[in-house]
């Protein structure tokens, strides 16, 4: 009797779709299973290889099917999809993850544990209510707009009308619009104190997590990006040097080279978006030291600033932080400026 080698499998809420094979290709089953039947299912499966798509619970899945024996493979939705034939459905998808998994160049997703989510877990919550208030302050930019009333850029200039409205201070707007105001500016307000919440509670992980302390040594990284950076790659072994790192980020050139000529374009913003952002802060930070306070920060910061723009050279800087970063998990050790 044929044995099953090889199985794709295509993840949803309810039902999952199967595709299984066997060593010389030929296929066993292309079938839906419910959710509540997938564990029993795959039990009775002798231990073969599974690959699956990273999307929602995929390393929940990983981690379960892992746990009864199972070679279970995450990949890019982006990889997976050059490999379906034609149309979209449950059993294509199925297919096609079946194919990309078995193919030797095809690069994986480490399996994250439940720890790394749970950590991940505060830095969405944060990053959604961040979002929410700078949506909540720009609401009230245009509210205040229309009556002629002109708020400064920035966030202080916000958070002062908020503090004003808060003592009871309004401007002169009409009556019913003071109403709306002071509903926004008191969801500011709560936004804002759950935002600080969360900052504690990353800065406290920041200071329990000893590879979260060796990347805050590392000059613009913070306890939050840090603390982002170490729950999403762990200990950054699956990167083969500091660059690949840099380019699953989507911090090195677009490379467009065709012809034996080369030609490199901006950054790709490929990989994690959340990651990219906090690294580029963190260095807007350094450059905004490097403006004031010049003996403080790395003289290749000031030969960057130099001959560069400022926006230029802060990517560059987030280029080059995140290489270090990956020396520093990698070899467990401090960052030392001599060594920069």
């Amino acid at each position: 009797m044929q044995q099953v080698t090889t199985i794709g499998m295509d993840l949803a809420k309810d039902v999952f779709q199967v595709h299984g094979i066997t060593a010389d290709g030929t296929v066993l089953f292309n079938r839906p299973i419910r959710r509540r039947q997938a564990l029993a299912f795959f039990q009775r499966i002798p231990p073969c290889l599974i690959g699956i798509e990273a999307c929602g619970s995929a390393h929940h899945w990983a981690r379960e099917l892992t746990a009864i024996g199972h070679d279970v493979r995450l990949m890019p939705a982006s990889y997976v999809k050059p490999y379906v034939k034609r149309g979209k459905t449950d059993a294509v998808d199925a297919e096609a993850i079946c194919e990309a998994v078995t193919r030797p160049t095809m690069r994986f997703v480490p399996i994250k544990s439940e720890g790394q989510q749970a950590v991940l877990s505060l830095h969405r919550v944060r990053s959604l209510l961040v979002r929410q208030k700078t949506q909540t302050t720009n609401a009230i930019r245009g509210l205040l707009r229309e009556f002629g009333v002109v708020v400064s850029n920035g966030p202080t200039a916000v958070l002062r009308i908020v503090k004003a409205c808060g003592d009871g201070e309004y401007p002169d707007i009409p009556d019913l619009s003071k109403g709306v105001l002071k509903t926004m500016c008191d969801q500011v307000t709560t936004l804002q104190e759950q935002v600080l919440l969360y900052d504690k509670l990353i800065d406290q992980h920041s200071q329990i997590d000893e590879r979260v302390a060796l990347v805050r040594t590392v000059p613009g990284v913070g306890p939050t990006t840090a603390s982002a950076i170490v729950a999403t790659i762990g200990d950054g072994t699956q990167f083969k040097n500091g660059r690949e790192f840099a380019a699953w980020l989507g911090l090195t050139p677009l490379n467009r080279s065709s012809g034996g000529k080369e030609r490199l374009g901006s950054i790709t913003k490929k990989g994690d978006r959340y990651l990219r952002r906090l690294l580029v802060i963190g260095m807007t930070s350094q450059v905004q030291r490097a403006q004031k306070f010049p003996d403080r920060v790395h003289p290749w910061i000031l030969k960057l600033l130099e001959r560069k723009p400022i926006r230029l050279a802060t990517i560059a800087m987030a280029n080059k932080a995140a290489r270090v970063i990956w020396a520093v998990l990698t070899s467990k050790s401090e960052y030392r400026t001599s060594a920069a």
